[in-house]
């Protein structure tokens, strides 16, 4: 992709997500992630009635008399993406590649925060983490995580999810918004292998301590021939991820029922996951109107 293509690109995606995030999302957003957190404002003398976990100590011993301290809502929010940047991503037989969705779900997001005078950041993953964009404000600062959206490539084609939702909890030490945006292709399949947790996904351990501190929301985005097989005939399968590639005979209707049952699970089993660790989650297709999927998930 040429510099004038790809600022072409970033300017279609900026008109578009823009006027979604200031016409639609901005009141749903406000309401829903403004002010979840608290932040210390000043201290003042212990009154009758006040918490007396509330006390600071430190500054009743300078003072010689009881001190407490105050916090009020914080105003300003830290809205976090999790990108995923995997094979996977490069795969599309409906509208659009899912990649391209997922620019514009996360362009979206991006703006409807700075819309709120909030900071973003981003971080992209594959089977490790690829790139780290520090939190910031403003729209030069969106617009750069658009320009990597469209044109980042990565060092590797693999999924893991749980190392991303764990470097994040890692990183980020204050009450922070997270959506994690990814198609989940092969997060499925990742199981404990041992100890009291063997044969859940490996994703739910990293996911319930996330949780525990930031609003975690998923945003799974697919294509349908990720979940349905077209009966077409003999078909060359190429698994973007691992490289792997088989013939299989798609006009065989208990191929057909086997793949999608197979997808089945998988969504059964993070759907699980979900509900265990008080996750929101979507899912949307590449051809579904990402607004109504948004929609869904702010009024969770």
């Amino acid at each position: 992709m040429t510099s004038e293509e790809l600022l072409q690109r970033v300017r279609k995606i900026e008109i578009k997500t823009r006027a979604l995030s200031h016409n639609i999302f901005a009141g749903e957003y406000h309401s829903q992630f403004k002010g979840r957190g608290m932040a210390f404002s000043e201290v003042r003398e212990y009154q009758p009635g006040d918490d007396v976990r509330s006390i600071d100590w430190n500054v009743t011993a300078r003072m010689g008399k009881p001190y407490i301290k105050v916090f009020e809502e914080e105003r300003e929010l830290t809205v976090m993406l999790l990108v995923d940047v995997s094979g996977s991503r490069n795969f599309g037989t409906q509208s659009q590649y899912k990649r391209d969705t997922i620019a514009e779900v996360a362009a979206t997001l991006a703006f409807s925060t700075i819309e709120n005078n909030d900071k973003v950041g981003c971080i992209f993953f594959s089977d490790k983490i690829e790139k780290v964009i520090p939190v910031k404000k403003g729209k030069s600062h969106v617009l750069h995580i658009i320009r990597e959206l469209l044109d980042f490539e990565p060092t590797s084609r693999g999924t893991d999810a749980a190392q991303a939702i764990q470097f994040f909890a890692n990183a980020q030490k204050r009450h922070a918004t997270c959506f994690l945006i990814s198609d989940l292709v092969g997060v499925g399949g990742q199981l404990v292998t041992e100890g009291k947790k063997k044969g859940r996904l490996l994703v739910e351990q990293p996911l319930m301590i996330a949780s525990s501190k930031h609003d975690m929301n998923v945003i799974q985005v697919y294509d349908r021939r990720d979940a349905e097989l077209p009966d077409v005939g003999l078909l060359k399968l190429n698994d973007a991820e691992t490289g792997e590639r088989m013939w299989v005979n798609t006009s065989r209707a208990d191929i057909r029922k086997a793949y999608n049952e197979t997808w089945t699970k998988h969504q059964a089993a993070l759907q699980d996951v979900f509900v265990r660790t008080g996750v929101n989650a979507v899912s949307m297709q590449t051809n579904e109107d990402y607004v109504r999927a948004l929609m869904r998930l702010f009024k969770m």
